[in-house]
């Protein structure tokens, strides 16, 4: 009599065999997240948090140029010397620096301009401590030497813009395209451009505390408003088409 143990074993080695190919071929589908896709789905979608507006101490600079043989500010210059101190008393974090040329053609000259912006700056209230005087010599002979009035303040910065890491249309380096994504690019000008306009960077941070009340003028609104008697009804009517 023969058994059928061996039969059914090769059915179970071949079932076993078919298990393990149906297993491979659907590991074979299998997407494994790399290192790139990582990197793709940590980036926000929120173009305020891939632009970011940084606050940073920055330079506010104005150049004064000077001619050989004249000494002094012109109309224009005087102006922009004097909306420069203006602007140090309201925004400066640190000294003013006078870079003027020496050794220069025109070191004469600026010598004498130097001494009338001294006294732009002081007259306007900033103290002569503040200013400090660096001479400098152009690295680049053919560069004019000119006077440069630099003080620090504190700037609202962002960017920089026209990166493009990656298409904008659809295309095998776009993973975004086919999920509705903006553009890596998109708000970043719309930051830069809020960064530039804005006069107090604080701002953006925190709102700037409430200013007392003015009380006389508080005083008379109530006093009307107490003092004042109901209109008639006649004097209520704004027009006298109707009933």
């Amino acid at each position: 009599m023969t058994s059928m143990k061996p039969a059914r074993a090769t059915r179970g080695l071949v079932f076993g065999a078919a298990l393990t190919c149906v297993s491979l071929s659907l590991g074979a589908c299998t997407h494994t997240r790399g290192a790139g896709d990582d990197v793709t789905a940590s980036i926000s979608t929120d173009y305020r948090q891939r632009h970011p507006i940084a606050i940073q101490e920055g330079d506010h600079t104005v150049v004064v140029f000077v001619g050989n043989g004249r000494g002094g500010l012109t109309t224009t210059q005087r102006a922009d010397v004097a909306a420069f101190g203006q602007g140090w008393l309201r925004e400066g974090t640190g000294s003013i620096i006078a870079e003027v040329p020496a050794d220069t053609p025109n070191a004469r000259a600026a010598g004498e301009t130097l001494r009338e912006i001294q006294s732009l700056l002081a007259a306007g209230g900033v103290p002569q401590r503040g200013v400090i005087v660096k001479p400098y010599r152009p690295t680049d002979p053919r560069a004019f030497a000119a006077i440069r009035l630099i003080y620090p303040k504190v700037s609202a910065v962002a960017g920089p813009c026209g990166l493009w890491p990656e298409d904008i249309g659809p295309s095998i380096k776009n993973k975004g395209y086919l999920d509705n994504k903006p553009y890596w690019n998109f708000g970043c000008a719309y930051q830069r451009n809020l960064a530039a306009m804005v006069e107090n960077p604080s701002d953006l941070v925190q709102p700037r505390p409430e200013t007392p009340p003015y009380a006389a003028r508080r005083a008379t609104t109530f006093e009307a408003y107490r003092t004042t008697k109901p209109e008639s009804t006649d004097k209520a009517k704004v027009s006298n088409v109707g009933p």
